[in-house]
């Protein structure tokens, strides 16, 4: 092709442009300013080029090419926005923008170049002035900047290419800059940079800017917790990632993170099949709900009289005592909000409200959940079911430390007599009806703030001192890392990074009753994060987590039960622990534990239950005893009991145990006087009951059942009344038998 074709090309492609930026921009097309800013280059541009007599450049290869290159360029600037629309990812579409932009600017600057130093070195005269409009448009091309978002965002970007967290600033002068604040913004641009996943040809360059959304959102949702609702800050870990907003029927996916159900279920409807937050493909599209966040919300909110208007989603202070009803969310395993979304499974079952139907929670990152760089694996901020384990233990309150004494540890990192607190925990998670009998409270090393930024060498320093020959300073490094790993996700990336995991699980088997401690506590903080927990498993941890649960302290028990429910959400290890020897220790720990370590068995065997197979090693090893006794409204535990109770209701040996046990009659009270959610279980466990023997549907109608559940089928929840309705017609049944057998 001739240097006169190329060049009546490229100016064809100069008019088209030109034209469509003058004439069909759209309102939201980014870097508006520099599209038009190239426009008018380019205009001047083709006027210098349809002036030159192309005999005059001398034709080689390498100019060709920068005419051809240009040419591209042009016409990709004028395609992307020919198609850009509403649904488009501001973030891809400004760094599409920038990429196509420099590519413009720079082959444009060098045909410049090139054309002067031909027209200069032309045997023919050439006019001055066209040289001299050669020079400025090569100036004014030169002097082309990109608008600051676009300099925000290559920033950014640029930070977390090498691995880094990009500047607090910069994130919010990138919220600010590209109008993400508002949570529907955030959720449209989060559902259109994951499109542009299979779209574009550079997956590291999206992988980045997903990493970027994700902390877009991390800060979204702390700024949002900083914000009062008459004084009172919503923590974190209450606040959904996608809708930034205080949850109201939190859900866990498949990956084990936990969201608002709308928003979640807003992004699958795109078909999306990748978790926002950790970005691993989920193995299915099931939304399980999160019950024990949900009761920490209700408490929360419960205690602090601020009520959830359903219809906006947004908190307000409430009118009177009242909220409680009004937020309609109750205990930790409450089976009255059913998911829409579960398929039947043949092994994985669990009749605990969800009506023998799928209950799967996996791989999972956390309210304040964290992400790998590399996005390899998973990452949140936002609460997921992990964050049961952080509010269980940690955050939602610790085991009451005193100063380890020299004889057992070596050493006092406490300062004596003062007491740090957390500034975003919540001090004190209330427990079922608001008691507060049984506070955990925590004392920070003098030198620690759980919200302090680590760094690497500083942690590779403590991992290696995890290894040291002297107890003190593996007990120092253990409870600086247990702290350092409580509240902030990116102290979990680069402890998890560094090695750690390996020697913390060493530490398990310390004959240091604090050593153990610490460390299985700065296990349990690091598995909040999806990828941790996953190496933490992997890197053998359920029979050291066991030892803890049979030889540690109150807290380490305590602990390590909720460390061993955290890799119970990887469905593999839900298996293995079971298989493991775990449930013994646990069904003790729910025997003869304080009521946080009750709690905390309570939820570990209630997830191991779902596996049909650990249902029969729980009941062999007398959980349901136990159950039965925490039964009792003084216990605190009539709902997690029941709820557990309700599983194990489903194989006979669980009906056998629970009538041999006495449970009948206090089954049949929990009916009369308990919760929604306890009434709807309790329900459940008796028709299961019923439907095994005849013998133990006599014992139910003995115990004057029939009130109880007349007023449970007019008055219950839909699943409340569905059982006690089902439970009435088999009674019917029965005695309609038994007539016919009379009357015979």
């Amino acid at each position: 092709m001739g240097v006169e074709k190329v060049l009546r090309c490229l100016s064809n492609s100069f008019s088209r442009f030109i034209h469509l930026v003058t004439f069909g921009v759209p309102k939201n097309l980014p870097c508006q300013k520099e599209y038009k800013d190239i426009a008018n280059l380019l205009k001047l541009f083709k006027g210098i080029i349809d002036n030159i007599d192309d005999a005059h450049i001398h034709s080689d290869e390498i100019l060709f090419k920068e005419f051809e290159e240009l040419d591209l360029a042009v016409n990709e600037a004028r395609e992307f926005i020919e198609n850009w629309g509403f649904h488009k990812s501001k973030i891809c579409g400004i760094v599409q923008s920038r990429q196509v932009i420099v590519k413009i600017q720079s082959y444009s600057i060098k045909i410049c170049q090139t054309v002067y130093r031909s027209l200069e070195s032309s045997s023919s005269s050439t006019s001055t002035s066209t040289l001299s409009d050669i020079q400025h448009c090569m100036e004014e091309f030169e002097s082309l900047k990109m608008e600051i978002a676009s300099e925000k965002l290559d920033e950014a970007l640029k930070c977390i290419c090498e691995g880094k967290v990009p500047p607090l600033e910069h994130l919010i002068e990138i919220i600010e800059l590209l109008h993400l604040s508002s949570s529907q913004e955030l959720i449209r641009e989060s559902i259109a940079v994951e499109k542009e996943n299979d779209k574009v040809n550079e997956p590291d360059q999206i992988n980045h800017i997903a990493d970027l959304v994700f902390h877009i959102r991390e800060t979204m949702v702390n700024l949002e917790s900083l914000k009062a609702i008459d004084g009172v800050r919503i923590p974190s870990y209450f606040i959904c990632p996608l809708s930034l907003q205080l949850m109201f029927d939190p859900v866990i996916v498949a990956t084990g993170q936990t969201y608002e159900r709308d928003s979640i279920q807003k992004w699958l409807n795109h078909g999306l099949i990748r978790c926002p937050v950790t970005r691993q493909t989920l193995s299915h599209t099931n939304l399980i709900p999160n019950y024990t966040v949900k009761a920490l919300i209700a408490n929360w909110c419960d205690e602090n009289r601020i009520k959830v208007n359903r219809a906006s989603d947004h908190p307000d202070k409430a009118e009177d005592s009242t909220s409680r009803d009004l937020i309609q969310m109750v205990g930790d395993f409450d089976p009255s909000i059913q998911s829409t979304h579960l398929t039947p499974r043949s092994s994985f079952e669990v009749e605990n409200g969800f009506d023998r139907q799928s209950f799967q929670k996996s791989n999972h990152p956390s309210p304040e959940e964290s992400c790998s760089h590399s996005r390899s694996g998973s990452t949140s901020t936002a609460v997921s079911s992990e964050r049961l384990c952080e509010l269980s233990s940690e955050m939602a309150s610790d085991c009451q430390i005193s100063s380890p004494s020299s004889k057992t540890s070596g050493f006092s990192p406490w300062m004596p007599g003062k007491q740090h607190h957390s500034s975003n925990s919540m001090g004190e998670i209330v427990t079922n009806g608001g008691n507060r009998n049984y506070p955990r409270t925590i004392s920070l090393p003098s030198n620690s703030s759980p919200n302090e930024l680590t760094t690497s060498s500083h942690v590779q320093q403590l991992v290696n001192d995890l290894s040291s020959p002297s107890n003190e300073t593996q007990t120092k490094a253990a409870s600086e890392l247990r702290f350092l790993a409580k509240h902030n996700m990116e102290n979990r990336i680069i402890i998890g990074e560094s090695g750690a995991i390996q020697p913390l699980l060493s530490l398990l088997h310390s004959n240091s009753k604090m050593t153990q401690e610490h460390a299985v506590t700065a296990l349990l903080n690091l598995s909040i994060n999806g990828n941790i927990k996953s190496m933490i498993a992997e890197a053998g941890a359920i029979e050291p987590l066991i030892f803890v649960l049979e030889t540690g302290n109150t807290c380490a028990k305590e602990n390590a039960a909720a460390a061993l429910f955290s890799l119970s959400l990887l469905e593999e290890y839900r298996v293995k622990i079971g298989q493991s020897g775990a449930i013994r220790p646990l069904v003790d720990l729910l025997g003869s534990g304080t009521l946080r370590g009750k709690k905390d068995a309570a939820t570990a065997l209630f997830n191991l239950s779902i596996f049909h197979e650990n249902k029969a090693r729980i009941i062999q090893a007398g959980a349901v005893k136990y159950l039965v006794e925490l039964m009792d409204p003084a216990t605190q535990m009539v709902d997690k009991s029941v709820a557990l109770l309700s599983n194990l209701s489903t194989i006979s040996e669980g009906c056998l145990a629970i009538a041999r046990e006495g449970g009948i009659p206090l089954l049949v009270e929990v009916v009369e006087t308990g919760s929604q959610r306890g009434k709807e279980n309790a329900a459940s466990i008796l028709l299961q009951l019923c439907l095994n023997s005849p013998k133990y549907c006599r014992l139910v109608l003995q115990e004057g059942a029939v009130p109880p559940l007349v007023a449970l089928s007019q008055s219950g929840t839909s699943r409340a009344k569905e059982k006690a309705q089902q439970l009435l017609s088999h009674f019917r049944s029965q005695r309609e038998k038994a007539s016919g057998r009379g009357k015979s």
